[in-house]
């Protein structure tokens, strides 16, 4: 009898002391400020209409559309691969259409020249002198169709315009308006009559987006939507919101998210990896950790946080880094591909706790 007493005693003490030390949390919950540093409300209700646009017209591909609008936070360009037809061209100019910025569309083509893009000097009868004549890379948003499609010569006139923003023409340089955001296309199956991007070419591109075919039941969405759509045009649902003086704050905010030191180191022992790892012949460059820092900061910033967490850098790597490493020729006919090997060194390397 004294020991079930004793039991019962104890029991209820412990009752009792959970639901102190359950009181005692709340308590620390209520007095422990949650909000942001940052006010970040305003760049949450902007990704969300900008969403809400895109998704009038695209189909799933939730993964794309978050990737390209991180691209735009974090000031990157974006390389888009996919098959034909699974709404690489149109979901970049939806994207561009929900802004209200300057949209320009370059179509690659093998006879295609860097003057063509970045334009050329014309001698004006009037002056007597030679006058600059602006080609489409001038915009804010550039979409380059089939980038794989024009020549080394045509290709490496981007090299500049993407990496500093500007074009040297004549010995002048001309500055671009910022925000300036490449996204570029490339079909990976078709390869006739296409250049392969050279490395510096793909190390300007924050990310690679890899677009797969839609499910079933979004087949059928897409089906049911051009059925209704009864010979109108898609782009015409779509509505500009963010302007370019606010994406411009956005892209400033970004920049002030909070990133420890021991993620900046997790960043880094991700990409030494990739430089020691025995399955890659190139690793990753330094401009490549500045990529998964910057990319990291929008994801958390889309996320409505104000500091970066382990699952945003893991977000980040591989579509930064899977264009930037080079498979050696014994794993790469083995099958095994870039994707695979971020993965396994990822997974490889401790998270920081």
């Amino acid at each position: 009898m004294e020991e079930h007493l004793n039991d019962e005693l104890n029991e209820e003490s412990g009752k009792t002391t959970s639901e102190e030390q359950t009181n005692a949390t709340e308590n620390i919950t209520e007095d422990i400020n949650f909000k942001n540093r940052i006010d970040l409300s305003e760049l949450k209700d902007g990704i969300a209409l900008i969403k809400n646009e895109v998704e009038k017209v695209i189909v799933g591909q939730k993964e794309m559309i978050d990737m390209l609008i991180a691209s735009i936070l974090a000031n990157g360009h974006s390389l888009i691969e996919g098959v034909p037809g699974v709404a690489k061209t149109i979901s970049a100019k939806l994207l561009a259409k929900s802004l209200d910025i300057g949209f320009s569309r370059i179509q690659f083509t093998p006879d295609l020249m860097p003057s063509d893009i970045l334009g050329t000097s014309v001698f004006n009868m009037k002056t007597s002198e030679f006058d600059f004549k602006e080609g489409p890379i001038f915009s804010n948003m550039i979409l380059i169709d089939e980038i794989n499609r024009a020549p080394a010569k045509t290709q490496a006139a981007l090299f500049e315009v993407m990496e500093e923003r500007q074009i040297t023409i004549d010995g002048n340089k001309f500055k671009m308006e910022l925000p300036f955001i490449v996204l570029a296309t490339q079909n990976p199956v078709e390869q006739e009559g296409t250049y392969r991007l050279p490395e510096a070419q793909l190390d300007r591109f924050l990310f690679k987006i890899d677009i797969d075919y839609p499910n079933l039941n979004e087949e059928i969405e897409i089906l049911t939507r051009e059925q209704n759509l009864k010979g109108g045009i898609k782009t015409d649902q779509v509505t500009a919101h963010l302007s370019k003086a606010q994406i411009n704050t956005f892209q400033n905010l970004v920049e002030q998210i909070l990133v420890e030191s021991h993620l900046l180191k997790y960043i880094a022992d991700i990409i030494v990896n990739t430089r020691n790892n025995p399955f890659l012949y190139l690793g990753a460059s330094p401009r490549a950790s500045i990529a998964i820092l910057k990319a990291s900061k929008a994801f958390a910033a889309m996320s409505g946080r104000d500091f970066v967490t382990p699952e945003d850098i893991k977000r980040a790597a591989i579509p930064v880094l899977q264009h930037r490493v080079i498979v050696t020729p014994e794993r790469e006919m083995e099958g095994i591909n870039t994707k695979q090997i971020i993965k396994q060194i990822i997974e490889a390397v401790e998270i920081p706790r």
